[in-house]
């Protein structure tokens, strides 16, 4: 199709004509000049679509405003649970109803919650290093996992294993199936542990500290000193983690007050790919499974980005859009089983929705157009 959305009128060869170097010359220029050509018209009729505003949005009241905690998760069977002060409730995505799955006493509050891989339990961690299993099919605590002796701010599965991290400074791998449920515990870090990622294929785990550090560990050679790397570059406590889903060997890091980088790690080499300076607290990391983005969560700023949500292209890092109406600082990210839609919880006591994530546009029609554009211009060389 030519620009006015009309046929090329194109003479079709019967056979194969011959071609000399002259004309191969002419084509290779001409493929390299049509080829630019083409990308800078591509990217003027293409364009990132990002939704003016939320889908959804559901009162979130009581939620705690504290960095230093983990209370929202989306699990594989459409459930989304979230703490809201000292009460855990699930919002089934498909049906839209809400459950209270349980309310704790005094100030013992749920800091972290984590779905099982098949979504058939929910680990939540407390204020006062409680660490609890519960079945949501039938709304009962089946299981108290101990170890910790402060809060549990920080929940990861990698199969029946259950990690936690405590501001006791401490890592410990719970097996929910052994009577003895402390399998290793891990000490590299010196200040509380505030996120914990295990990677897509569970043969590491991403440990961020508030001491500004990011471990990452071997799942067969855990114990307290034997870290895989230990990567020193942030100035503030690491909340947001996120394992790149199209590339095993990277791990994207973001850093807290007074930071404010996402930071890209090739934890093969233990290198430092890139360092984006957003200007903002980084709260949340999400990669977009269809298309090459990573979506971050800010809350404090010292720049423009402060409440927002940011998306950001990969590798090149170029920033795609913002979206954001939250009206205090985010504080969480989580998503939707299908990748298609962000949840993102905010200071100001609400859970906005966000359909951010979509399928990759095809690229048949503009390979099938510069393949159109080369043969006209490759007919008059002939």
């Amino acid at each position: 199709m030519d620009s006015d959305g009309r046929p090329f009128r194109m003479l079709v060869f019967r056979g194969c004509p011959k071609s000399n170097k002259n004309s191969i010359r002419h084509m290779d220029v001409l493929r390299q000049q049509n080829a630019t050509e083409f990308q800078i018209n591509r990217n003027q009729r293409i364009r990132r679509k990002l939704p003016q505003k939320e889908s959804k949005v559901l009162d979130a009241p009581e939620i705690r405003n504290d960095f230093f905690t983990n209370t929202m998760d989306w699990g594989k069977n459409n459930i989304l649970a979230v703490a809201l002060g000292k009460e855990m409730y699930l919002w089934n995505s498909v049906t839209s109803d809400v459950s209270q799955l349980f309310k704790s006493n005094n100030n013992n509050y749920p800091t972290s919650v984590s779905w099982s891989e098949d979504s058939k339990y929910l680990a939540t961690g407390f204020m006062h290093s409680n660490l609890h299993l519960y079945d949501v099919v039938t709304s009962k605590l089946i299981r108290q996992l101990e170890g910790h002796s402060e809060r549990i701010a920080a929940l990861a599965w990698n199969g029946n294993i259950l990690t936690s991290g405590s501001h006791d400074e401490s890592i410990i791998n719970h097996d929910v199936r052994a009577r003895s449920n402390v399998t290793s515990q891990l000490k590299g870090h010196r200040e509380a542990i505030c996120s914990l990622k295990w990677s897509k294929r569970g043969n590491m785990l991403a440990s961020g500290g508030s001491e500004s550090l990011v471990h990452v560990w071997e799942s067969k050679k855990m114990n307290s000193s034997n870290f895989l790397h230990c990567f020193k570059d942030h100035s503030a406590s690491v909340k947001a983690l996120a394992w790149c889903p199209y590339d095993s060997s990277v791990l994207a890091s973001g850093g807290g007050v007074g930071d404010g980088c996402i930071k890209l790690w090739n934890v093969q080499k233990g290198t430092n790919i890139c360092s984006i300076d957003t200007k903002a607290e980084i709260s949340g990391l999400e990669w977009n499974r269809h298309q090459k983005e990573i979506l971050s969560g800010h809350g404090f700023s010292s720049g423009v980005e402060h409440n927002q949500l940011c998306l950001w292209e990969y590798p090149s890092m170029t920033k795609v859009g913002t979206l954001g109406t939250h009206t205090s600082r985010v504080l969480h990210l989580s998503q939707s089983p299908d990748g298609l839609t962000v949840v993102s919880a905010g200071a100001d006591e609400s859970l906005r929705f966000w359909n951010v994530f979509g399928p990759p546009a095809t690229k048949t029609k503009d390979n099938s157009g510069l393949d159109n554009v080369l043969s006209m211009k490759a007919m008059l060389i002939r």
